[in-house]
């Protein structure tokens, strides 16, 4: 059986609740709060000296939360595949956003990738396109959540950290760390392709 569709499953959320964490299928505000400052913790203190690009930026909610926390990047740039995303994330930084399907369109170069939720709904080998692609695309690196755990199911996408590591060494990753510490059943990744950062 097929996993749901990926343009009704945001649009069905945009028309139920705006555009909010809800809108974006975050559980709360609040998870996705939590998720944006582990990356932003993964990433350089000062990021006035690195672009950043967004796949699967959704509203642009990152890029705001950035500019909130006075972490404003060099660059930014958004990518998303659905055309409701990236008209309202257009409008929401004032920044370059890219309509783009991220796991087989080439991406602009960036210092660092990011990915917020956005494979929470792929199918597996649809994440690791995406994952690849994203690493490709990097100066320095890809930071990463992911849903972890073993559970198999028809809307989501788990993975584990054995899974994880497997795709690191198949993509020639630098070196990776994890967080596992913040939230029941999410982790977060960075894969390094350089360190001195």
């Amino acid at each position: 059986m097929p996993k749901i569709d990926n343009k009704a499953f945001y649009a069905t959320a945009i028309q139920k609740y705006g555009i909010t964490a809800k809108g974006v299928n975050w559980h709360s505000k609040e998870s996705q709060k939590m998720r944006f400052d582990i990356i932003l913790e993964l990433l350089p203190h000062d990021m006035s000296g690195y672009s950043v690009a967004d796949a699967g930026c959704g509203f642009g909610d990152l890029y705001l939360y950035m500019t909130k926390k006075e972490r404003i990047p060099k660059e930014y740039i958004g990518i998303d595949s659905l055309e409701d995303m990236y008209a309202i994330a257009s409008n929401n930084t004032g920044c370059s956003v890219v309509l783009a399907d991220v796991c087989k369109d080439a991406l602009p170069n960036a210092d660092f990738y990011i990915c917020s939720g956005a494979m929470n709904v792929l199918e597996s080998f649809e994440a690791e396109l995406f994952m690849h692609n994203c690493y490709n695309s990097c100066n320095y690196a890809f930071v990463f959540n992911v849903l972890c755990g073993e559970t198999k199911s028809q809307t989501y996408n788990y993975m584990t950290k054995e899974q994880l590591k497997e795709l690191a060494s198949k993509f020639g990753v630098l070196h990776i760390f994890f967080r596992d510490d913040y939230m029941n059943g999410d982790i977060s990744a960075i894969f390094y392709k350089k360190r001195d950062f």
